[in-house]
C-alpha cells in the first residue's frame, strides 16, 4: 500500500502526523506559558527573577503578541522560500532551542529563548495547519472532520502541558520546567521526520516523487461588488469581536494566572500542588465537550445558529465567567483568605463554552466570507486580531501593581458585556451585510 492510501481512524495517515506535531508544538507553548509570569514575578513555591508585576506583564504581552503576530510573516516565508513542510521543521528547531536557551540561567539566555520561540512558532504554527488541508480535496466530505481531530491535538498538547512542566518548574526547578517544555518539542520532530512520507498532497500523481504543486490560476481582479464589500465588513467587524474575546480569555496566562498562584487555595488532602496545573482545566474542558458542541450544531440542522449569533454567545460566557469569578476576588481582598479551586473551575467551564462558539466558527467564517483574491489577507488580519488579544490580555495583568483582583476582573467583565450587548445588537445588520452566508 502506498503512503497515500495509508488511513489513520477514517483519515490519511498524514493527518496522525500532523496531529502528533501540533499536540508536542502546543504540549511545549502552553507548558512554558504556564511558567513565565510566574518564573518573572516569583511564585509562592519558590522565587522566580523578581519583576515587578507591570514590567512583567508587558514582557508577556510583547511575547504572546508576537508569537501569533509572526504568523503572518511565517506563512509568507513558507510559501516564497521554504515551503510549508520544511518550514515546519525549521520552526520546530527553533521553538526547541528557544526552550532549552530558557533553561539556563541568565537573562541573555531568557530573552534569547524567547525570541526563538516566536521566530519557531511563526513558522510552525500556520503551515501545518496549511498541510493538513493538503490532504483533502476541496469536497473530500472528511475535511472538516479532518481539522475538528487536528484541533483537538491542539488542546490535548494544551492539556498535558501544564500537568507536566508546572510541578517541575514551580516545585522543583523554573529551568527544568522550561526544558521539559523544549523535550516535548523534540519529541514532536522526531516524529515529524520519521512521518513525513505520509505528508502527501491528495493532488500528487506519484506520492512516492514529490513534485512542487502547480499554482492555482489567479483569481481576475475584477471590483470588489456591493456584495463583496458587505461580506468584508461583516467579517473584520466579526474579527474585532474576537479579538476583543480573545483579550478576555487569554487572562488564563497572565491575571488569572497571579490570582491562582496568590489567591486561591492550592492544598488538596494535605498536599500543595503547582498554581499552574489550572491552565489545564480549559483544554480538558474543550476536549470533553468538542463532540458535544459538534453534535448540538448538527442536530440544529437549519435552525443552527448564524455566525454573528455564535460569536455573541462566545462574547456572552466570557461575560458570565468573569461575573463569577468577581465574588471570589471581592472575598479574597476583604479577608485575605485562599478561596476555593472551584471558581477557576467554573470560571474555565464557561470559558470553554464560550471558545467552542466561537473559535472554531472564526476560520471557516474568514474563508467563507472573504472574497477570494484577499482570503489570504483576511486570514492575516484574523492572525493579528488573536495576537492583539494576546497581547492586550497580557497587558492588562500589569494593573495588578496598583490595583485589586476585583477591580481587575470588573474591567474585564465590563468590556465583555459591553462586547456582548453591541454584539447582539448588530446581528440583523451583520447578517444582512453577510448575503445570504451563515
Amino acid at each position: 500500500m502506498n503512503a497515500h492510501e495509508k488511513t489513520w481512524l477514517g483519515h490519511p495517515r498524514g493527518l496522525a502526523t500532523l496531529f502528533m506535531t501540533e499536540m508536542w508544538e502546543r504540549f511545549s507553548y502552553y507548558g512554558m506559558r504556564a511558567l513565565l509570569l510566574l518564573y518573572m514575578t516569583g511564585s509562592v513555591l519558590q522565587p522566580g527573577l523578581g519583576f515587578r508585576e507591570k514590567r512583567a506583564s508587558l514582557i508577556y504581552a510583547l511575547y504572546v503578541g508576537t508569537v501569533y503576530l509572526m504568523g503572518v510573516p511565517g506563512g509568507y516565508v513558507a510559501d516564497r522560500w521554504l515551503g510549508h513542510r520544511r518550514a515546519v521543521f525549521v520552526g520546530g528547531v527553533f521553538i526547541a532551542a528557544g526552550h532549552f536557551s530558557m533553561a539556563f540561567s541568565s537573562m541573555t539566555t531568557f530573552y534569547l529563548g524567547l525570541c526563538l520561540i516566536i521566530l519557531g512558532t511563526g513558522l510552525l504554527k500556520p503551515n501545518v495547519s496549511t498541510i493538513v488541508g493538503t490532504l483533502y480535496t476541496k469536497d473530500d466530505t472528511r475535511r472538516d472532520a479532518g481539522f475538528s481531530l487536528f484541533y483537538m491535538g491542539i488542546n490535548l498538547g494544551a492539556f498535558i502541558g501544564p500537568i507536566i512542566c508546572t510541578p517541575l518548574g514551580q516545585q522543583i526547578n523554573w529551568h527544568i520546567g522550561f526544558a521539559c517544555a523544549g523535550v516535548g518539542m523534540v519529541l514532536g520532530l522526531i516524529q515529524y521526520v520519521f512521518g513525513q512520507k505520509y505528508l502527501v498532497p491528495v493532488s500528487e500523481a506519484k506520492p512516492s516523487k514529490i513534485e512542487p504543486l502547480a499554482p492555482e490560476p489567479i483569481a481576475p481582479k475584477t471590483p470588489f461588488t456591493r456584495e463583496d464589500w458587505g461580506r468584508i465588513a461583516a467579517a473584520s467587524i466579526l474579527t474585532l469581536f474576537a479579538l476583543i474575546f480573545w483579550a478576555g480569555f487569554e487572562q488564563a496566562g497572565s491575571s488569572l494566572t497571579l490570582f491562582a498562584d496568590r489567591a486561591t487555595r492550592l492544598t488538596f488532602f494535605g498536599r500543595t500542588f503547582a498554581s499552574g496545573l489550572f491552565q489545564s482545566v480549559e483544554p480538558f474542558f474543550v476536549i470533553v465537550f468538542s463532540p458535544v458542541f459538534a453534535w448540538l450544531w448538527l442536530k440544529l440542522g437549519s435552525r443552527n445558529p448564524s455566525s454573528p449569533a455564535k460569536f455573541t454567545f462566545g462574547l456572552f460566557f466570557l461575560t458570565l465567567s468573569f461575573l463569577l469569578i468577581l465574588p471570589a476576588a471581592k472575598y479574597y481582598q476583604t479577608h485575605q483568605v485562599r478561596v476555593s479551586p472551584f471558581w477557576l473551575i467554573g470560571l474555565y467551564f464557561l470559558q470553554c463554552m464560550g471558545e467552542l462558539c466561537l473559535s472554531p466558527v472564526g476560520l471557516s467564517m474568514i474563508t467563507k466570507l472573504s472574497p477570494p483574491r484577499i482570503v489570504g489577507f483576511m486570514m492575516g488580519v484574523w492572525f493579528l486580531a488573536t495576537a492583539g488579544g494576546n497581547y492586550l490580555a497580557g497587558w492588562v495583568a500589569g494593573f495588578l501593581e496598583n490595583r485589586t483582583y476585583s477591580e481587575v476582573f470588573t474591567i474585564a467583565f465590563a468590556t465583555a458585556a459591553a462586547a456582548t450587548l453591541i454584539a447582539a445588537l448588530m446581528i440583523p445588520v451583520i447578517r444582512r451585510w453577510m448575503g445570504g452566508v451563515r
